[in-house]
């Protein structure tokens, strides 16, 4: 029996790496990224990584990397938000004291259906209520 189909959920560091980030970050944010396409993995965001990604690039007036940022997120599958994440990211925070924004992606996640997320913050390792990965 072959390997699953995954949704994956990209924090946004993940997708920042891939879009500008240090070539050797880059590298291997872009080389992931390459492996679960070709495993035939779903990639998916939030409108919550949208805002975190366009910050810089509306704050420096760089158009054409809102452009690049807004292609790559534009292939990706992307999570709605409602009232219920809000409410379980709240538990999380309450629990495991992540950030408020690592708990809205988290309980995003969760909600879309992901079999994991893609990050690398080594504090999000601690949740077991999804298969955290490290960006290696």
């Amino acid at each position: 029996m072959g390997r699953r189909v995954m949704l994956i959920y990209l924090d946004s560091v993940v997708v920042i790496y891939a879009v500008e980030g240090a070539p050797a970050l880059q590298a291997r944010a872009k080389a992931r990224l390459s492996a679960l396409h070709s495993a035939g993995d779903e990639l998916a965001t939030s409108d919550l990584s949208r805002l975190e990604c366009l910050i810089q690039p509306l704050r420096k007036k760089d158009v054409a990397l809102m452009a690049v940022f807004l292609r790559f997120l534009g292939r990706t599958k992307l999570l709605p938000l409602p009232g219920t994440v809000s409410d379980n990211a709240t538990e999380i925070r309450a629990i495991h004291n992540y950030s408020t924004l690592d708990s809205l992606h988290l309980a995003a996640a969760l909600a879309g259906g992901c079999g994991a997320f893609l990050t690398n913050d080594s504090r999000l390792a601690g949740f077991h209520d999804l298969a955290v990965e490290m960006l290696a």
